[in-house]
């Protein structure tokens, strides 16, 4: 099926776009099937949250998906390319109190706004494979994969203390601490001991850890990111024995005999200065009875958030116990014992010991109190007697000094040295040491103490405890007569859905209220789209790992940590309950930049939105602003992240109701390296609605030419196809390699050779032999501008006559014996240094080449009549002249 083009001159994408988008409908052109027996292609962007409208950075990071997915289509590939909607969280709650309405209701009316502003982008995508993850018949599987993974052992209920957001009355993962506030309230962060569900994603550490260097395709920041979040260290295992004398000091320490702490640097045993435990530990716990003093310090440190990250930037506080511990390598040495707020439970043991010269965090709080440091790594080649630390730790190679037999090793001799000896060395009849890879990530836990989630399937009995609710029971679903007029979580006050029997004895029993974090719903949500209609389990594993893992994944920076990886967690535990066979979600991962536009102020300092403002250019050639209602100046300020909050937002439906779809998809793709962040701009919006006009007129002209006798062109002819074909090479590889501002310079450049092959056409007439490259070269303009501005093409691919879609025609092939040049250009050095450049025929043999760089100027006077030894000449490469 085709649509009748519209003759006319100008492109008018009012009338095309819409036109195009119900032609793919008619034909279901996106929808994939899992059974076709072309290879498959999986490319997905991450889905959005049902904000109620999309922003350019949508536009953006979905146009690139679907140059992918069209693109992969023509090159003969099965193509999976679905959509769905990341719907549960806190912003439809809070819709909920604000504006009286359900959740659901708010949530799925922006659903459907979204869903028609995306689809009028002429996105590729497979709408029947549509889901939200608020929809109980994709929860229902999330609950079947919880009880599943708890079958398995990957899910463990603990008492633990948590970042509690007294806003939003929710606990938050440490990844979701931002600089000591919640990541979407923004308010100051507390402890809190809670019980709550964990998932085991440490039990995985180390494959996530390692599998890391597979993943070739990825970015390497996202990678490092990862690596330090796992946080793989190996260390020791070290006990200190504590002081008799000041146990016997503090009688509510009897009963501890040592204190454990972890290392990753026991080369630094000899610059220990204190001890510090965390407020948490049982020494600590013991110690504040009946110490009012230290009960408030630990008070105090509990109002701080559980991450690392804050707990670095927090001021350095203590609390002296009065306890001290014994050297291991000399009883004679005593260590003060403090409890300190930089130092956390959860991670290692809870106990450190503090090298202030060599770890800045320990040099911090040795300052503000008072307790010296002594550097045991020396700089090499530094004289002893002028090393001194003040306020910057040492943390660089070195050398040991100041550790008696340590002197004179590296840091790594030292530390083999320390483990070996203290592994010897007993106490209480175990050695003092023992070594230990330890992992900074921590299990991941995912109750939430709000309503719009997905419902944990669990029943608490108070005779069986924690019941897991029956799969055939399943979906648990979220009541709708909730009300929000008070803080909290809505399920623990209603007692109708609450109370419920036991599945095991059938007594009075009680829903788990808490729900699980979202971060549940998005971290499988790539396996459900290979078979959604699946209502009997997850997934169909047949079929996921048909199209497993994703080929093309695409999506933003600031995901890099949070969800990818627990969606690389839940790929292994999937792995582990027989859901999928494999282990890692994305085989390509692309992280895109932000979209950004200029600020703008008036005289009061308000935000100013930049439809409101008009430009001139001032006398010095300065560039002006001026309020369009009001006529005063406006202040032009910093190019940032395109945000509400700064009225520095574009609008995509003002700019595809004005220019089209195709321009801002076009835009978008062309102004920078799509890893970078892109600028907004109006010229460069109004300057890819130029071109799209200009392209349009380029191939209406070629479709009109005629042949005209007696018109010799082949010379002309022949550079057009060359043009053509080696620019279908150049995009294919740029879009392979997602380098999308590079293919359209690409297309910009054959639109240039084609508009100046057909200036003599207009006024001579065209021969057979450009008519027909200039056919070609708009055939091959068109396909290949298709992935990136498809209604465009498929108006240009019936203006040439064509009555299929283009969006099903193969990819061009490009004849390669045309893109070698008869000519190529090498550079000349003399001695190793360029001197120029030579043009010589591709077959010229080495005695013609000799002589003809030998007779160049810029060889003869580097030469300087010095007697020429020899000439290398590397094939095609480069050639050197040796005096």
């Amino acid at each position: 099926m085709s649509a009748d083009p519209v003759n006319t001159e100008r492109y008018n994408p009012k009338d095309v776009e819409p036109r195009w988008r119900a032609a793919w409908e008619a034909k279901q052109l996106f929808n994939t099937r899992n059974d076709d027996s072309r290879p498959p292609y999986y490319v997905l962007e991450m889905f959005p949250y049902p904000s109620g409208r999309i922003h350019m950075g949508h536009v953006r990071n979905y146009a690139m998906g679907d140059v992918v997915a069209r693109y992969k289509r023509a090159k003969g590939f099965s193509v999976l390319h679905p959509m769905g909607w990341d719907a549960f969280g806190m912003p439809a709650e809070n819709a909920a109190m604000e504006r009286k309405v359900h959740p659901a209701q708010w949530t799925y009316a922006n659903i459907a706004a979204m869903r028609k502003q995306l689809q009028s982008m002429g996105l590729s995508l497979d709408w029947n494979r549509e889901f939200a993850t608020c929809d109980p018949s994709y929860y229902r599987h999330q609950q079947k994969l919880f009880l599943d993974f708890l079958k398995a052992g990957l899910v463990d209920r603990k008492t633990s203390k948590v970042n509690w957001d007294p806003v939003d009355h929710t606990v938050l993962a440490n990844e979701q601490v931002i600089d000591g506030r919640g990541w979407r309230s923004g308010a100051p962060v507390e402890q809190r001991e809670l019980t709550q569900w964990f998932l085991k994603i440490t039990d995985f550490a180390q494959d996530l850890h390692d599998a890391l260097d597979t993943l070739d395709r990825w970015p390497e920041k996202v990678r490092t990111m990862q690596r330090n979040w796992i946080g793989r260290s190996e260390g020791l295992l070290l006990r200190f024995a504590l002081d008799a004398a000041s146990v016997s000091r503090e009688p509510a320490a009897e009963g501890f005999s040592e204190v454990e702490v972890y290392t990753t640097r026991p080369d630094t045993i000899f610059g220990a200065r204190f001890l510090a435990i965390s407020a948490d530990h049982p020494l600590a716990k013991r110690l504040a009875e009946g110490n009012a003093a230290l009960t408030a310090f630990i008070d105090e440190c509990h109002r701080t958030g559980t991450a690392a990250e804050v707990l670095e930037k927090a001021e350095k506080k203590g609390f002296d116990t009065g306890l001290s511990v014994l050297h291991p390598f000399d009883p004679t040495w005593t260590l003060p014992v403090y409890v300190a707020n930089f130092v956390l439970m959860d991670y290692g043991t809870g106990a450190v010991f503090g090298c202030p010269a060599h770890d800045q965090r320990d040099l911090d709080f040795a300052n503000a109190y008072g307790l010296g440091n002594t550097p045991v790594v020396c700089p090499p080649g530094t004289d002893l007697s002028t090393l001194a630390i003040t306020d910057t730790a040492f943390t660089d190679d070195g050398v040991l000094v100041n550790s008696r037999f340590l002197d004179g090793l590296s840091i790594a001799e030292a530390k083999e040295e320390v483990a070996s000896r203290l592994e010897r060395e007993q106490y209480d009849g175990r050695p003092v040491a023992q070594r230990k890879v330890n992992f900074r990530l921590r299990d991941w836990g995912i109750s939430r103490q709000r309503y719009w989630g997905c419902p944990i399937p669990i029943i608490h009995c108070g005779s069986c405890g924690p019941v897991p609710v029956p799969e055939t029971d399943l979906p648990v679903k979220l009541p709708d007569d909730v009300t929000f007029d008070v803080p909290g979580n809505p399920l623990d006050r209603h007692e109708a859905w609450k109370q419920v029997p036991c599945p095991q004895c059938g007594g009075a029993a009680r829903r788990e209220t808490d729900t699980m974090d979202t971060f549940v719903d998005s971290s499988w949500y790539f396996a459900r789209f290979t078979d959604p209609k699946n209502e009997t389990a997850p997934t169909t594993p047949k079929i996921a790992d048909h199209w497993l893992p994703v080929d093309q994944y695409i999506g933003g920076i600031e995901h890099a940590i949070l969800h990818l990886l627990y969606s690389r967690f839940f790929s292994r535990a999937m792995s582990v309950t027989g859901h999928l066979n494999v282990k890692e979600p994305f085989a390509g991962l692309f992280t895109q930049g932000m979209v950004v536009h200029e600020t703008y102020r008036d005289a009061g300092k308000a935000w100013v939105e930049p439809a409101q403002v008009r430009f001139e250019t001032g006398d010095d050639d300065s560039r002006l602003a001026f309020h369009i209602a009001t006529g005063e100046p406006i202040e032009i300020g910093a190019v940032e992240k395109m945000s509400k909050s700064k009225k520095n937002v574009i609008d995509p439906d003002e700019i595809i109701d004005t220019f089209g779809a195709d321009t801002a998809r076009w835009f978008m793709l062309s102004d920078s390296p799509p890893e970078r962040d892109f600028i907004w701009t109006e010229e460069g919006v109004q300057g890819a609605y130029r071109f799209v006009q200009r392209l349009w007129r380029l191939v209406q002209e070629t479709a009109g030419l005629a042949v005209a006798a007696g018109v010799a062109d082949e010379a002309e002819a022949l550079a057009l196809r060359k043009a053509a074909h080696r620019t279908v090479i150049g995009v294919e590889d740029n879009i392979e390699r997602l380098r999308f501002n590079r293919a359209v310079a690409q297309i910009y450049e054959l639109a240039n050779a084609l508009q100046d092959a057909l200036v003599p056409a207009r006024k001579n007439g065209a021969g057979a032999a450009l008519v027909e490259a200039a056919r070609e070269a708009a055939t091959f303009l068109t396909q290949i501008s298709a992935p990136m501005m498809p209604h465009l093409a498929e108006e240009c691919w019936a203006a040439l006559g064509h009555a299929d879609l283009v969006a099903e025609a193969p990819w061009p092939v490009a004849d390669r014996a045309l893109t070698v040049e008869d000519v190529i250009s090498l550079p000349v050095q003399v001695n190793g240094k360029k001197r120029t450049d030579i043009e010589v025929a591709r077959d010229a043999d080495q005695a013609t080449i000799e002589a003809a760089v030998l007779a160049l100027e810029a060889v003869q006077k580097a030469t300087e009549g010095r007697a020429v030894r020899k000439v290398i000449i590397v094939p095609q490469r480069i050639i050197n002249v040796v005096v």
